[in-house]
């Protein structure tokens, strides 16, 4: 194997040893298998092709100073792959099945965890597709559970750094009793172009407003959104949102350092009056905003003068690091120490 430059990796897909598949067929889920192959043998009526059956997660492991390695919040990940599963019609996959395919794979490319402050770590990939052949309107009756894991480098480039975004009007990343509290890939497919539009004026994302209304905050690219202000810690509350993992752990966190914590609707207005900004997900933990433009009434919302993180941002992004690498105790549950 090339020997990996560990400290400048990109935030993309690297072949690893193994991946882990496990199908659903007579309606029960099989053994996890283990496969080298990169490639899917797929059914060219699938209906994860035709009609967008397929759900998937997003997780992390991370090898700490005493090279142990960790993974956050792995049955977090677990339940949520299963209420996206419910979400649009396929099988949930079992949560004990979920954890142990985590488990094989890191085990079986544990020489592609990456070193204790490289600034990488071992990005996991789960997802479920529905495999049945057929042309009808109608979930699959079988399935494929997929596993497999890529070390990556930072999200963002820059690490832990201020960047600006931009309001979008032209575009809605979902509508408010449709699917956007799933992790599925029809709501990531619908946030390209606005995406590809925001990066080509020099944003790093696009900022979405409710579908409804467009008044109140909604998600700031394929990440939640939280701000601060008077001590609080604010992040919006909709019917269209993903629940970040990562967000619901910040305002755990947030609280335990004496901060409050809201779940509401913001309107796009209230920005005016937020000290910090920032979008959290699992990819890059915490993007701190530095300004937010409305291109369409001329207006800017300023977070950072200087270019530098917010205090309370930074104190949060670094605490759940060190949680996540071992630095700090685990007293929640969020740890999976891979034994």
């Amino acid at each position: 194997m090339k020997e990996i430059d560990w400290n400048n990796l990109a935030f993309g897909y690297m072949k690893t040893d193994y991946n882990i598949r496990c199908k659903f067929t007579n309606g029960a889920w099989g053994k996890l298998e283990v496969h080298t192959d990169e490639y899917l043998n797929l059914h060219m009526a699938a209906t994860c092709l035709h009609y967008g059956q397929q759900g998937f997660e997003g997780l992390k492991a991370f090898r700490g100073k005493d090279g142990k390695i960790r993974i956050f919040r792995l049955e977090e990940n677990a339940k949520r792959l299963q209420r996206s599963c419910e979400g649009i019609g396929m099988e949930k996959f079992p949560l004990d099945k979920f954890k142990e395919a985590v488990i094989k794979a890191i085990k079986m490319n544990e020489r592609f965890v990456p070193p204790y402050e490289s600034g990488a770590t071992l990005y996991i990939r789960p997802l479920v597709i529905g495999t049945s052949a057929q042309m009808g309107l109608k979930p699959a009756t079988e399935f494929e559970f997929i596993l497999f894991v890529a070390p990556v480098g930072p999200f963002f480039k820059g690490g832990f750094t201020t960047t600006p975004f931009v309001v979008t009007r032209e575009y809605d990343r979902a509508a408010p009793l449709g699917t956007g509290t799933y992790k599925i890939g029809g709501n990531y497919a619908a946030s390209l172009v606005p995406g590809m539009k925001a990066q080509a004026k020099g944003y790093s994302n696009v900022f979405y407003l409710d579908a409804k209304e467009k008044k109140y905050i909604d998600e700031c690219g394929a990440a939640n959104f939280f701000g601060i202000k008077n001590n609080t810690y604010i992040t919006p509350k909709s019917t269209s949102i993903l629940q970040s993992i990562t967000n619901q752990s910040l305002m755990i966190l947030a609280e335990e350092i004496g901060l409050k914590v809201e779940q509401r609707p913001v309107s796009l207005e209230e920005l005016d009056t937020f000290e910090e900004a920032g979008a959290c997900g699992t990819a890059a933990v915490i993007s701190p905003i530095e300004r937010l433009d409305d291109l369409d009434n001329n207006k800017s919302y300023i977070f950072s003068k200087d270019g530098k993180p917010g205090a309370i941002s930074e104190k949060l992004y670094n605490k759940l690091r060190a949680i996540q690498y071992g630095d700090e105790p685990d007293t929640r549950g969020w740890i999976t120490v891979v034994e």
